[in-house]
């Protein structure tokens, strides 16, 4: 998944590694377009992907694949559209030369108010990203190893008032308290790559394993899921194509600035054939089985327990590194911009808390896809372009950003109350 991030640049000290520090670059501007086009999988690639075949289950394949190749296109788009917005004020003669994150573009385009919006909205999607972390976490080790029978791990735990999915969240939440004390993540970085790699392997491992169970089974499947479960959809898919926060740390360490746009538009072509092919094929081999974690799916045996584990790992050790962003953001609002081991133990409680009142991995993703990633993927991005370049527009570019604009509104407020309905709907 990637990490929305922000950067203060008013002066020219050296700072230690923030949150905006792309993952493979270093801080010199010299970034191959191999590198780049790494950068960017990166930036996008993330958990999130697990919970696809679930919403191709609720939407339909067809009509999945049709959000999902529109949604990584616009996305696409309004990328872009970040990156002229910041060239065009670079090139002011003002001396915006510090340009380098999207909070830096809002206060540069809206003043305070700018900044404040994106950090909001960073801090939501930040959070919401570790509570399905949590979520997910939670539910495969329940599913893992929590016996049915009347002595087995569930029926103990049950005993004591306490759900599964309880149980492993405050088992997690000490151990979570002493990574994210941690005032650098230098030692932590590396272990984002880990990340990436895992879940590559995971995905590669359960494509083979649906390939081979589609081959057997020929579930029932369904091309349209209807209208209904278009936002729901619509807010996965936004979910999934979600690290717009990157792009411009990203594009600011190229070599080759000007072929930035073709190597996004690959990376993001790339993503896109990977999720629909992952998306089809688990909903293809499972069908009206499909579970919202689709390692759920996989059933008994050591790779099954490798994978599953695999994943659990690395998102324990990713939540600090994808909490970072909230924490700069809110020392520097609240305590001068200083470390606060407080606060950010705060911050996990209130995390693992909301993570104990969500069911399900996939209903959530809907959630902060539509609440947040559409704030942050279309609507800012083309409201700050439409500011920018007003006066040299033709009515067609207003028409454009406009229309994203409103887009982007619809999408997040009814994705947002479909989301919310389906998570404290009462499960029959």
């Amino acid at each position: 998944m990637g990490f929305g991030r922000k950067k203060a640049s008013s002066s020219a000290k050296t700072f230690p590694p923030r949150e905006d520090t792309p993952l493979i670059a270093k801080s010199t501007p010299l970034s191959s377009q191999s590198k780049t086009f790494a950068n960017v999988f990166i930036a996008i690639v993330g958990a999130g992907v697990l919970g696809l075949p679930y919403a191709f289950k609720r939407t339909g394949w067809l009509m999945s694949l049709i959000m999902l190749f529109s949604v990584a296109g616009l996305t696409h788009y309004c990328m872009m559209l970040l990156v002229n917005t910041r060239g065009k004020l670079q090139s002011f003669s003002g001396g915006f030369s510090k340009i380098t994150s999207f909070g830096d573009v809002g206060f540069t385009v809206c003043g305070s108010i700018g900044r404040f919006v994106v950090d909001v909205m960073i801090v939501l999607s930040q959070a919401g990203f570790c509570i399905g972390y949590l979520i997910f976490i939670a539910n495969t080790l329940a599913n893992l190893f929590n016996s049915p029978s009347p002595n087995g791990l569930a029926s103990q735990i049950l005993a004591l008032s306490m759900s599964a999915k309880s149980w492993y969240m405050w088992g997690c939440f000490p151990f979570q308290l002493g990574l994210n004390s941690i005032a650098t993540l230098t030692h932590l970085a590396p272990l984002s790559i880990f990340a990436d790699v895992v879940d590559l392997a995971a995905m590669g491992v359960v494509i083979v394993k649906d390939v081979f169970i589609m081959m057997e089974n020929r579930p029932e499947v369904i091309a349209f899921g209807g209208l209904s479960v278009f936002f729901y959809g619509m807010g996965v898919a936004v979910y999934a194509f979600e690290g717009i926060g990157m792009v411009l740390p990203i594009e600011s360490e190229m070599r080759e600035r000007e072929k930035f746009g073709r190597i996004l538009g690959l990376s993001m072509g790339l993503i896109s054939v990977i999720y629909g092919a992952f998306g089809v094929l688990g909903y293809f081999a499972f069908g009206n089985d499909t579970q919202d974690i689709i390692t759920a799916n996989l059933g008994p045996g050591l790779v099954s327990l490798l994978v599953q584990l695999g994943l659990c790992i690395n998102l324990f050790f990713t939540f600090p590194l994808m909490m970072n962003p909230v924490y700069e953001i809110l020392e520097r609002r609240f305590w001068g911009g200083r470390y606060c081991l407080w606060l950010r133990w705060v911050s996990v409680l209130l995390v693992t808390l909301v993570a104990l009142m969500v069911p399900n991995f996939a209903d959530f993703m809907s959630l902060v896809g539509s609440s947040v990633c559409c704030g942050l993927g279309f609507v800012l991005p083309a409201l700050f372009h439409l500011l920018v370049f007003k006066e040299e527009m033709s009515w067609k570019g207003w028409s454009i950003d406009v229309g994203i604009v409103a887009l982007g509104l619809v999408l997040a407020v009814s994705g947002t109350w479909y989301a919310l309905m389906e998570i404290f709907a009462v499960k029959v």
